[in-house]
């Protein structure tokens, strides 16, 4: 059963008392006053050394641990209690959190923290304060240097049984080097770091020119220098946050545009903006990819290690336009921020909104007083010790009346006195010589203290007279300031950028890749590409490696083409996933192709022959076996990728492929066993793509057709031979180079054998290549050196040039991996002005 209480009555002299209290009033005074607790000992840093008190008493408590950066970490949480227990009792989260702040290299420019463990990164937080080991970092040292000299004043802590610091004596601006960051009370400070190096040059600059100009300062500072790097868009607004205090300017992520792969472009961010983590760009992407904001993304992969560092790879979708693409990013991603900058910090105790130039002054100022209050407390030991040594002389130049004084007094106090008496000694020198050790009592000991005193006569003087001349003190800080400079400074991180500071503009760039005319090219290495233009290729200029085209295709950028393989195999492909060529005057590299294995995946011994057109418009294409087959056929595809466009019979393949729309073009055979064989296109029916074609030419027991193509006879065209021996080695033939004019070979019957073209020298057997097609023809190495042909000779005049060993390909025949020169010299190759018109196959012996 529940007890009913009752109010005891008041006692008999209880006089109530009530006062009146205006709500408004009470309430305006404490928020006042909160206001005030908040302002000025948590959330806004002191404009001298530009800490706030945590971080102030993290470095104050750490270095009486004394967790110097030449001894061991200790357990952060050991920090955290001492900090916690003596001088900050907001809880240990708060500590702990701004520890690990001063600890991160992408959070300040000069970590004041060697952090050992897990401290978070921009994505993930810390691991717990008894997991993480820290120590001071080599720069907190220069924020807690010479601060048991009087440089700054000492206050009670929170329960009046400690002392600490009220400002460090930071030995350089912290406040523009690291930034700060911190909401009070209706007031924000926001500040961006800088280059160390950078700041000094300007404070130095202000310590000799106190009446600069801002221009003046900024040719120092031209910006903020973000832990990151980054790039920093528009100087106007850091030019306002200079001369107001308040700013602001947008930060772009680094990136380069690059093949991530041999079909594909790509965006590689190496850095972000400030404070951006790679997990927040990476899930802003994919939402807006979801939501069908962002186009032409295929891919997004991160690629961050400790060796390379952040490197995220965007890839981009084949026909889109990778700069477009990355305008969509700038835009709607956090891989462009705005940074607002807001200097407000103490003065005084007081929050002001400041400039550059008036951030700098007051670190001068502050600056200077230290150095002065340093001098003057060296200067007051060095005269309290040099008053000791002066006593000592006199005692040690009459040691024997001084000790026999000691020895006679009854007590220290008689001794003292007499001492005083005596010797008119100080009580401070009396008390020293009477605490003084026998050994001392040596004539060394005399020779010391003499040299001493004039050691300390000598820093007494130059001391003073920093006290008595600014000048001198003033230099005395600017030299100090170089120092550190030179010790603790790096290199510029953020590239700063001129502009207007605006977002990235929708539609600057077209997102989608044009359908304009190219034309795509085929190089005897298996490399493809498309130039920007849909003009014939150049025969002149230099050529590099690669440069053999056996293949050329005018089509556009969002058309196809086919690929002709040796096993008689079409395969259609798309010239939107080739690279794009760089514009040139002469003949375009081939260089930076992509391999055909990207595209197309070829059969064992299966090898590309040359590129011809499809779709409504495809002409038709001639195609030589090495069985001496011939076949007209137009290669117009189904709806599938791949088809064949001739029936090969068991162990026959394809040597030869090129358009032969027009039936007064010649059709030409050459054989192993150097025989030339040309007739009339018209002489070959059409067939569809089933058929396995018809006689070309007739071939003698063990021959071989190693080239077929088509070449047109109303124009100036040549025979290229290269003759050797079966028996040799791959790349070792001694054979001989032969050019005759085409017009040398009469023309004969489809299915017959043809005319000689080559006279075999003792040894040979065989054509290792050959080639006929239109003048010009030019050769090249695939170092990129000039091969020169020697000059057109009769049909029957000779064999042709002895002793050369000829590799690879002539005028676009496909190089063959398996012969390479005996001098390094790399294969042969050359290629015809016109390879729409020239035929090209794979090279066999």
């Amino acid at each position: 059963m529940a007890r009913r209480t009752t109010t005891p009555p008041p006692p008999e002299d209880f006089e109530e008392k009530i006062v009146g209290i205006d709500v408004e009033e009470e309430m305006s005074n404490a928020f006042l006053e909160y206001s005030y607790s908040v302002i000025y000992s948590r959330a806004l840093p002191d404009a001298r050394d530009g800490l706030k008190p945590v971080q102030r008493r993290i470095l104050y408590g750490a270095n009486e641990l004394g967790l110097r950066p030449d001894r061991g970490h200790v357990k952060s949480q050991r920090v955290v209690g001492e900090v916690m227990g003596k001088y900050h009792p907001h809880g240990d989260t708060a500590i702990y959190d701004a520890l690990v702040r001063m600890a991160q290299p992408f959070t300040l420019r000069l970590p004041l923290i060697d952090g050992h463990g897990n401290f978070g990164s921009l994505d993930d937080g810390p691991a717990a304060a008894r997991y993480t080991e820290a120590r001071m970092a080599s720069a907190a040292l220069l924020m807690v240097g010479s601060l048991d000299e009087d440089t700054v004043d000492f206050v009670p802590n929170y329960d009046d049984t400690q002392y600490q610091p009220a400002v460090l004596p930071a030995a350089y601006p912290n406040l523009l080097v690291n930034g700060a960051a911190g909401i009070a009370v209706g007031m924000a400070t926001n500040m961006a770091p800088h280059n160390l190096v950078e700041v000094i040059g300007a404070a130095r600059h202000l310590i000799t020119n106190p009446s600069c100009s801002l221009e003046d300062l900024m040719k120092f500072v031209p910006g903020p220098d973000l832990p990151c790097g980054g790039r920093i868009v528009g100087l106007d607004g850091i030019r306002d946050a200079y001369l107001t205090g308040r700013g602001s300017f947008r930060t772009r992520a680094t990136v380069r545009i690059e093949s991530v792969s041999p079909r594909r472009k790509g965006i590689v961010v190496t850095e972000l903006p400030y404070l951006v983590g790679a997990e927040k760009v990476i899930e802003k992407v994919k939402d807006l990819v979801q939501a069908k904001k962002l186009q032409g993304i295929a891919d997004l992969k991160d690629l961050s290690d400790r060796q390379n560092g952040l490197q995220l790879v965007i890839e981009v979708k084949n026909g889109f336009n990778p700069e477009a693409v990355l305008e969509q990013l700038y835009r709607l991603t956090p891989m462009e921020e705005n940074f607002g900058i807001n200097n407000v910090a103490l003065v005084d105790g007081q929050p002001r909104t400041m400039g550059l130039k008036e951030l700098l002054q007051v670190f001068v100022d502050f600056r200077t007083d230290v150095v002065r209050r340093r001098t003057a407390h060296r200067l007051a030991k060095r005269e309290e010790r040099l008053h000791l040594v002066e006593g000592l002389l006199v005692a040690i130049l009459d040691i024997d009346e001084v000790i026999q004084l000691i020895r006679g007094s009854d007590d220290t106090a008689t001794a003292r006195a007499r001492l005083i008496e005596v010797f008119e000694l100080s009580e401070v020198q009396a008390n020293y010589i009477l605490e003084l050790q026998l050994r001392r009592l040596t004539k060394f000991s005399l020779i010391e203290l003499e040299s001493e005193k004039a050691d300390l006569e000598r820093d007494i003087e130059q001391l003073r007279a920093l006290l008595d001349s600014e000048k001198l003190l003033s230099r005395l800080v600017s030299t100090e300031l170089a120092e550190v400079a030179k010790a603790h400074g790096t290199p510029r991180r953020t590239v700063l950028l001129e502009g207007t500071g605006a977002a990235a503009s929708a539609g600057a760039t077209p997102l989608e890749v044009a359908d304009d005319p190219c034309r795509v090219l085929l190089s005897s290495t298996g490399l493809l590409a498309r130039t920007a233009s849909a003009d014939p290729v150049p025969t002149e200029g230099g050529r590099s490696r690669h440069d053999a085209v056996v293949g050329s295709v005018a089509t556009t950028a969002r058309g196809e083409f086919g690929l002709i393989t040796s096993a008689g195999r079409m395969v259609r492909l798309s010239a939107l996933d080739l690279p794009t060529l760089p514009p040139t005057n002469g003949a375009p590299s081939l260089s930076g192709g992509a391999p055909l294995a990207a595209y197309v995946d070829l059969a064992k011994g299966e090898q590309p022959v040359t590129i011809v057109p499809v779709g409504e418009l495809a002409p038709v294409v001639a195609l030589g076996t090495a069985a001496g087959v011939v076949k007209r056929v137009t290669p117009d595809a189904p709806k599938g990728g791949e088809w064949d466009v001739i029936g090969l019979r068991p162990g026959d393949r394809v040597v030869g492929a090129a358009v032969a729309d027009r039936a007064d073009v010649d059709l030409v055979f050459i054989t192993s066993d150097a025989q030339l064989l040309h007739f009339p296109a018209g002489g070959v029916r059409p067939q569809g793509r089933a058929a396995g074609g018809m006689a070309g030419v007739k071939l003698s027991p063990g021959a071989t057709a190693v080239w077929f193509g088509v070449v047109d006879p109303a124009r100036e065209a040549v025979v290229v031979t290269s003759s050797g021996t079966s028996a040799a080695l791959p790349g070792t033939e001694a054979g001989a180079l032969k050019v005759t004019p085409f017009t040398e070979y009469p023309p004969k019957g489809r299915a017959t054998g043809g005319v000689r073209c080559h006279r075999f020298l003792k040894g040979e057997d065989t054509l290792v290549l050959a080639f006929a097609g239109n003048t010009p023809v030019r050769a090249s190495a695939a170092n990129g050196v000039a091969v020169p042909l020697p000059d057109a000779d009769g049909r029957r005049d000779g064999s042709g040039v002895p002793g050369t060993a000829v590799i690879a390909a002539v005028a676009g025949v496909p190089a063959d991996s398996s012969r390479d020169s005996p001098g390094g010299a790399g294969p042969l190759a050359a290629d015809a002005p016109d390879a729409d018109a020239d035929g090209a196959g794979p090279a066999t012996e």
